[in-house]
């Protein structure tokens, strides 16, 4: 066994404030109340990403701020961990310790770090603007596989990682406003709810923009990188303890890593996360998938968790993405591993269900 899977099969705790518990329960009994055929009650209008990290030493650490994490309400396809995570987010305990060191961190950004993310992400900007375009229309779905690990531990007791499960989504490209923007399939131990297709739902109906990014939205985004980091800003909401440029790179990683868009809106967002200050290269990542490639991540000091983008380092194309909690208030340099993506297939369909 690699280093990379003793440590992804290691398990760990983490601090999970009551507020999230309350809202991964609202979204799973919301489903399951679905799934029976019942009325539903409102789901949380802010979707968390469920984080992902490797460990630290014995030692009990204050709960980070709340929400630890979060998504903004937008289609599951664009947060696959934190679906992967409803059921697993309900049992994880309020303490942390018998972690084991991560690899592929760091105490801080470095200046030879940050200068190669810069370097790196010019050349993956420069890889998406020569792929090839694939427009998508109004009455068609972005069709996205992945493969997702999340944690599985029982109430009170460690997390620990489940073993792989691939989750499919269907995004609606309908602009106008809408309740249902999407569908979840999920398949494989560990899975939730396995062979139920699942709708995203919202509380509200929503239209295209970051709540529901469809092609022509995101088409329509500046492709100049300052103007772009303006539209952004202005777009990202930052929870309480998170910094503008970190929610501004989640923001990015939220919709590179679920939808279809032009090549050069694609590049855009890149050069946009090179400007960042506290961007940071990684040398060596794994997804979920074990594909080994370059990882791109931000510091931000202040915060509770960070995530890295996975990169093929020959093809420089988005393989996955890890989430890690950190503890930046006690000065703990090492982190905990929570869950694990990697992309295996995207498509334009014609239909939910379909995948080709």
């Amino acid at each position: 066994m690699s280093e990379a899977e003793e440590l992804l099969s290691a398990p760990a705790e983490w601090d999970l404030p009551p507020e999230r518990h309350l809202h991964f329960k609202d979204v799973l009994m919301r489903q399951i109340d679905h799934d029976l055929g019942t009325s539903t009650v409102p789901m949380t209008p802010t979707a968390p990403t469920a984080p992902a990290a490797l460990g630290v030493p014995v030692v009990a650490v204050p709960a980070p701020p709340s929400p630890v994490r979060r998504r903004l309400a937008r289609p599951a396809v664009l947060v696959p961990l934190a679906a992967a995570a409803l059921a697993g987010a309900l049992l994880v305990p309020l303490t942390v310790a018998d972690r084991a060191p991560a690899t592929g961190t760091a105490a801080g950004p470095s200046a030879s770090g940050a200068s190669g993310a810069a370097v790196t992400l010019d050349r993956i900007a420069t890889a998406a603007m020569a792929s090839a375009a694939t427009p998508v229309r109004d009455d068609q779905f972005v069709y996205v596989r992945m493969l997702n690990r999340s944690n599985t531990g029982s109430w009170n007791g460690p997390v620990r990682l489940g073993a792989p499960h691939t989750e499919e989504y269907w995004t609606s490209q309908e602009p106008g406003p809408q309740r249902i923007t999407g569908w979840l399939r999920s398949s494989g131990k560990d899975a939730i709810m396995p062979g139920q297709t699942i709708p995203v739902e919202n509380g509200e109906p929503v239209a295209a923009g970051v709540h529901h990014p469809t092609y022509a939205w995101l088409a329509a985004l500046p492709t100049d990188p300052d103007a772009l980091l303006v539209r952004l800003r202005e777009e990202a909401d930052p929870v309480e303890g998170e910094s503008m440029d970190q929610a501004v790179f989640s923001l990015i990683g939220d919709l590179v890593s679920g939808t279809v868009m032009p090549p050069a809106n694609a590049a855009a967002l890149y050069r946009v996360a090179a400007r960042l200050p506290g961007v940071r290269e990684i040398p060596d990542a794994v997804d979920a998938a074990g594909r080994h490639g370059v990882a791109i991540t931000l510091d931000d000091t202040g915060f509770a968790t960070r995530d890295e983008w996975i990169f093929d380092r020959k093809t420089l194309a988005l393989l996955g993405s890890r989430a890690y909690v950190t503890d930046p208030g006690r000065g703990i340099t090492t982190e905990t591993l929570f869950g694990v993506s990697a992309v295996m297939e995207r498509a334009v369909v014609d239909g939910k269900g379909e995948t080709k």
